[in-house]
């Protein structure tokens, strides 16, 4: 428990990550170069993904429909209307990149490993877990940019549609190709999970710096004050406590079981930095996108403490009323 409440390594990674960037950003030919790896490492990452998702599984989960909606209007339905509000609010405390990163996280995918883990760890339904981080992260690949670009406009937001063509070609491409490519390399890919995990980590790592090194050559730091960060963590964390509360009470209203009611809880609430790292920085290739990211690494450590807690409480609970 207490491990699970100090930052993982991985998040120190990331932070170690930040202020590398911050020190020594990639500028000039270094930055197109850094890019260029960055884009064909997020094609190569969701070629893998397309590998190892089956999708008889997926239309297996669908069975669980109730179950299964909830979820997914939870996720790219209640999800992004409170983030469109927190945005709206916090705006004049934070600024206007920092308010859109707040949108940016709320119209994500679920996590696929953490709401996995914890479902399990709450005793929850875990293979509907499973199904629903699938789905929901297929269908970000496409529902993601296009509500981000659809609230952000009416928010009075400059991103527009721009990049969804851009989400098409680097990011839904190379999971198509990798869903028929399947029947040769899903086989290799089973084999080889951790190569698959390695491919992950470098992806967001490498994602991050070039996000960052953009955002510090822009002056990210100049227009970021410690006071608006101090508020921006204050704000994710009511946003965090928000969806978790929200999360839970409907699946209370929806009657689900207890099991059923902590998958939805974790795969609804969690939102994904393996997605949204790589994504952020096809739809923000300028200096905007490190101030975007701020929230959503803010997010995932949080989410992260939080469901520790929270799975240890259910699965105490539960054990009792056994």
């Amino acid at each position: 428990m207490l491990r699970r409440l100090i930052p993982d390594s991985f998040i120190l990674m990331l932070i170690a990550t930040v202020i590398v960037a911050s020190l020594l950003p990639a500028n000039g030919v270094a930055l197109s170069i850094v890019g260029f790896i960055s884009t064909a490492a997020i094609m190569l990452l969701f070629f893998l993904h397309g590998v190892r998702i089956s999708p008889d599984a997926v239309a297996q989960g669908f069975r669980h429909w109730r179950l299964q909606l909830a979820i997914f209007a939870f996720c790219y339905g209640a999800m992004p209307m409170a983030g469109l509000g927190m945005a709206s609010l916090a705006r004049p405390l934070v600024g206007p990149g920092l308010a859109l990163g707040l949108l940016y996280l709320c119209v994500l995918p679920t996590t696929v490993q953490s709401s996995i883990a914890y479902a399990s760890l709450a005793r929850g339904n875990v293979a509907a877990s499973v199904i629903a981080s699938a789905a929901s992260n297929i269908a970000g690949v496409v529902m993601a940019p296009a509500l981000f670009a659809l609230l952000a406009s009416a928010q009075g937001g400059e991103t527009g549609f721009g990049g969804i063509g851009r989400i098409m070609l680097i990011l839904l491409l190379p999971f198509v190709l990798g869903q028929l490519s399947r029947r040769w390399l899903a086989p290799w890919a089973e084999r080889n999970r951790r190569i698959v995990g390695f491919m992950d980590r470098l992806t967001i790592v490498i994602a991050v710096y070039v996000a960052f090194s953009e955002a510090v050559t822009g002056g990210i730091w100049s227009r970021v004050s410690g006071a608006q960060l101090a508020m921006l963590l204050g704000v994710v964390t009511a946003l965090l406590a928000c969806a978790f509360a929200a999360a839970w009470g409907l699946g209370g209203a929806m009657r689900l079981s207890r099991a059923d009611r902590a998958t939805l809880l974790f795969s609804g609430a969690h939102k994904s930095l393996a997605t949204g790292a790589p994504m952020a920085r096809i739809l923000f290739p300028g200096p905007e996108a490190g101030a975007i990211l701020l929230p959503l690494l803010l997010y995932h450590q949080l989410q992260l403490m939080l469901s520790a807690v929270v799975a240890a409480r259910i699965a105490r609970d539960d054990a009792a009323a056994d």
